[in-house]
């Protein structure tokens, strides 16, 4: 069963944010077709590292199940061929900066003139409208811009660079994902098509939900390295012997007392986050001194499979993929490549009762499916030819 059969999804976007929401539809079933081009070449299908055939893992990872349309949409019939795309794949998400699919004559209001049941997300850094809509930008600046960065440091330290991109994930590609489910949803009661505004930068001021409440409520402004969840308590990270971290987030008081209890530091099992700062800041140092004195091979015995009080090891991806619980939940697949072999990718976080997710094929080689879509829609290959001597299929 595939839970998504029948939505048919246009992809215009490049980078991050929209191919990893249309990714994870296409592992649900929906069809999506990415339509790119060699003149505008997506950044994914040339980061490194790449396989043996020279194609980009990331690229390939994010575009799997998708069919690769190359078109040339400065052109008149690479304009035509959406038109008659739109009357079937009636999603379209987009990540250009706003005025570009008007400009080009595939905006939403051109669009559903053709098909109104058209629902049409864009992905942007400062969504349509404001005094930075069409001001260029990245996912550090979106995180700065929502007010999340500054309380998300250590005092007087700089903002460290984050391991994912925070904003382009969590800001574009789940509200994307979100927004046009929920438009499809509005779509099965009226037959009535939407237009989807995500402003990442809305996405990440929207996140501050404790610590925003926090500051709306009381007019008190979160501060580095003083709240409850970012180190203002033992709630952190904490140095072994030989270098690694371990997590702690042992705030409950059972949770602390297993802490405690395995820190050898009874004494301080009824200190709590609500206590003075001075008694926060013992109580820190405490857990702090008692890491240093052990390797983190000898804690990972102490915090085994049998410890349940919120403490696990900060581990690399390399240890992740081996970890127990992450191979349990089928995180790693093996998806196929044209040749036949394999690639091992990550899997989708979705558990569907009855539902099988559908890994396709690894992301194809650009416009891999031009002919076979276009035939689909009525084209023979002598129109095609002269598509492609025309410029249009690039």
């Amino acid at each position: 069963m595939t839970i998504l059969n029948g939505l048919k999804i246009l992809d215009f976007c490049s980078l991050l944010p929209g191919p990893l929401a249309t990714m994870m539809f296409a592992d649900l079933g929906a069809e999506v077709i990415h339509i790119e081009s060699n003149r505008r070449v997506d950044l994914m299908r040339i980061m490194p590292p790449y396989d043996e055939e020279k194609e980009s893992y990331i690229h390939q990872h994010l575009n799997r199940s998708k069919k690769s349309l190359q078109l040339n949409l400065k052109s008149e019939e690479g304009i035509e061929i959406v038109k008659k795309l739109v009357k079937d794949y009636d999603i379209i998400i987009e990540g250009f900066r706003p005025g570009v699919m008007k400009r080009l004559g595939i905006d939403y209001d051109t669009l559903r003139e053709i098909n109104p049941r058209l629902i049409y997300c864009a992905i942007t850094g400062y969504g349509q409208t404001g005094p930075y809509a069409t001001r260029p930008g990245h996912d550090n600046n979106y995180l700065s811009v929502g007010g999340v960065l500054n309380h998300s440091r250590l005092k007087d330290k700089k903002p460290v660079a984050m391991g994912i991109q925070i904003a382009d994930i969590a800001g574009g590609t789940m509200h994307a994902a979100i927004g046009i489910l929920a438009a499809a949803l509005h779509r099965e009661k009226s037959g009535e098509g939407k237009f989807i505004d995500v402003s990442m930068t809305d996405a990440m001021f929207a996140m501050n939900a404790l610590y925003g409440t926090q500051y709306l409520g009381s007019g008190r402004p979160p501060q580095p390295e003083e709240e409850i969840l970012n180190g203002g308590t033992f709630y952190d990270y904490y140095r072994t012997k030989d270098g690694r971290y371990f997590s702690v987030g042992s705030l409950e008081p059972q949770f602390r007392k297993l802490l405690c209890e395995a820190l050898e530091i009874p004494e301080l099992i009824d200190s709590t986050f609500n206590d003075s700062s001075y008694t926060q800041q013992r109580f820190k140092e405490a857990v702090t001194d008692a890491f240093c004195t052990k390797t983190f091979d000898q804690w990972l015995e102490i915090f085994n499979e049998d410890f349940h009080g919120c403490v696990e090891p900060v581990l690399t991806f390399d240890e992740a993929c081996n970890h127990p619980q992450i191979q349990a939940r089928n995180m790693l697949v093996d998806v196929k490549k044209s040749d036949g072999s394999t690639q091992r990718q990550i899997g989708t976080a979705l558990k569907i009762s009855g539902v099988e997710p559908t890994y396709q094929y690894v992301g194809a080689k650009m416009g891999a499916h031009t002919e076979e879509i276009l035939k689909t829609y009525g084209y023979n290959q002598k129109e095609i030819e002269k598509l492609k001597a025309n410029g249009v299929l690039i």
